[in-house]
């Protein structure tokens, strides 16, 4: 794996915890923006850590943005005792690299839960993704954000504003043009511990579906739930219904 480095982070509920896990947010976005499921996991008792990854939010920037380079800064962060994560929640980006470092370190995290994530991007997934992140550039005012998404929590609104201002554009570039083949189902088929995948809402827009989906749940460590209603980021667009699939998996 490429040479990690080491990356910022803040944290929800209490640091003795015996239950700690890592927060992985998407492309363009920062360690902040899982700040819904940072609460919901403190309390019930969990210390949830987010992260920014390299190239977003105040995470050093780097050359390489291969999904690679992303899963070796995931590998190389571990919870105060240096045990494995006990839970593991990556969205889109944050869930293919996810995804690959459990497959490389299967100790490296007990359980998995990724939301919507990039397992797999077509061309058409692609370029909606790279027009989505040269908007967000383009005008990155909250009041452009909270007229495109509405019914966010004005934390939401404020955070991805504050993601798109903080991020490296090149950076977010690089990552499309160094991952040519988006495509880490071979790391999804090697996955061996417990991993659910909470889906987008197809009718809305979801890049984990179809035909994807059925080849990555062959894998019998991996289930999936949907959520109604919500797109590609369910813990903004429907919070409520994805705390309640995602509490439910823990239970």
């Amino acid at each position: 794996m490429p040479a990690p480095v080491t990356l910022p982070c803040l944290s929800w509920g209490d640091p003795a915890s015996p239950r700690h896990a890592l927060l992985v947010h998407g492309l363009g976005s920062n360690g902040a923006l899982m700040w819904r499921i940072g609460t919901a996991l403190a309390g019930a008792g969990w210390h949830a850590v987010a992260v920014d990854l390299r190239g977003h939010g105040t995470a050093p920037r780097a050359l390489d943005y291969t999904l690679e380079a992303y899963a070796a800064d995931l590998v190389h962060t571990l919870p105060a005792s240096n045990g494995p994560w006990s839970l593991v929640v990556g969205h889109s980006l944050g869930g293919a690299a996810a995804t690959i470092a459990s497959a490389r370190h299967p100790q490296w995290a007990r359980r998995l839960i990724l939301i919507d994530p990039g397992i797999h991007l077509a061309e058409r997934d692609r370029e909606i993704v790279r027009a989505s992140q040269e908007e967000s550039f383009a005008d990155s005012s909250e009041a452009t954000v909270r007229a495109q998404h509405p019914h966010w929590h004005p934390h939401d609104v404020e955070l991805k504003s504050l993601s798109a201002q903080q991020a490296s554009r090149w950076a977010v570039e690089q990552t499309s043009l160094q991952n040519i083949v988006w495509d880490v189902r071979d790391a999804a088929t090697a996955l061996t511990v417990p991993t659910h995948v909470i889906g987008a809402d197809p009718h809305v827009y979801s890049i984990f579906t179809g035909t994807l989906a059925d080849e990555v749940l062959a894998n019998p460590h991996v289930s999936m739930s949907v959520v109604p209603g919500a797109g590609h980021s369910p813990h903004r667009d429907k919070p409520e219904a994805t705390i309640a699939q995602l509490l439910e998996v823990l239970s």
